[in-house]
């Protein structure tokens, strides 16, 4: 960073690597705004700003907004098994979300944790099958979502409703498995969210250009709307500020509301967090759709429980 004369820092993915990362920017007085950072509290450096808008507690928000959506459905679940990753940030959500379901009066049947990496998901396949759930949360990350319920499908069983917290956008939707997964997300390739002119335009060129490269899925899913809103925060930190000093620009944030492609944020709030503006989106028709609150949701969409 000195010797490159760096004049601004663009934060990575991921708790871990943002943690580290915010480290060295504290370190040089750097504003650092950062996509997908999953444990707030661990949010100490005074210049570092989210783009991933799960609220300063989300281990208690974010799961209350899944069992809200559940319970006003047609057929709320009554008991529920809690299948987990050690991965810090899941483990942290998953952990908030078994405290929540106690203190909503749903029964645990059944707590499981994994280490990340592990591959072998039969063995939890079956207890999950022999507990028999409503509800099926699973704190994974990436494609274990989807390893977890081919093992299901091998031993014949479907779970009633499945969460998954952050699963592999494009395998999940594709996976015929996949089909009525629950997820949450702060963007999905519809309406109201494409009524932004920024967002529209967002996806016109993603989409085009991950069709050139021949991804398998060119829609622009939520990580990719938490990077781009990373970048519309920055931009509007250096307006605001009308200046490239970080001071300054950190200065305008924590003082000023920033459009994005997801919504309007705050950084007022503890560790410089503001709303939780996460929604629950489920899978239906190989396409995610928000599902609630269901003035989020596309026109006709509602919520698919068997």
């Amino acid at each position: 960073m000195t010797s490159d004369k760096v004049d601004l820092l663009m934060g990575p993915y991921a708790t871990g690597a943002i943690l580290s990362a915010m480290g060295v920017a504290q370190r040089y007085n750097k504003v650092l705004v950062h996509h997908t950072f999953g444990i707030p509290s661990l949010a100490k450096y005074d210049m570092q700003f989210p783009a991933w808008s799960l609220g300063a507690d989300p281990q208690t928000t974010v799961p209350n907004t899944l069992f809200d959506a559940l319970a006003a459905s047609p057929k709320p679940p009554k008991t529920i098994a809690i299948v987990t990753s050690k991965f810090p940030s899941i483990h942290f959500m998953s952990l908030g979300g078994r405290e929540v379901a106690k203190k909503r009066g749903l029964q645990e049947v059944l707590f499981l944790e994994w280490d990340f990496g592990n591959r072998d998901f039969g063995p939890i396949a079956a207890r999950v099958k022999d507990a028999k759930p409503d509800l099926v949360w699973i704190g994974d990350i990436g494609l274990e979502g989807n390893m977890l319920l081919d093992a299901m499908k091998k031993i014949d069983y479907t779970p009633p409703l499945h969460f998954h917290l952050y699963p592999a956008p494009g395998p999940m939707s594709k996976a015929a498995d996949g089909n009525n997964a629950l997820a949450v997300t702060i963007f999905e390739e519809h309406a109201p969210f494409t009524n932004n002119p920024a967002a529209a335009q967002f996806i016109k060129i993603f989409n085009e250009r991950a069709t050139k490269l021949n991804l398998p899925d060119t829609s622009v899913e939520v990580q990719a709307a938490a990077s781009y809103s990373a970048w519309q925060i920055l931009e509007a930190g250096i307006r605001g500020a009308n200046s490239f000093d970080d001071k300054a620009i950190a200065a305008w944030l924590r003082k000023n509301r920033v459009e994005t492609i997801h919504g309007r944020l705050r950084f007022d709030g503890p560790g410089n967090y503001g709303d939780d503006l996460m929604k629950i989106k489920q899978v239906q028709n190989g396409k995610w759709n928000v599902v609630y609150p269901a003035q989020f949701a596309p026109p006709g969409v509602k919520l698919q429980v068997k």
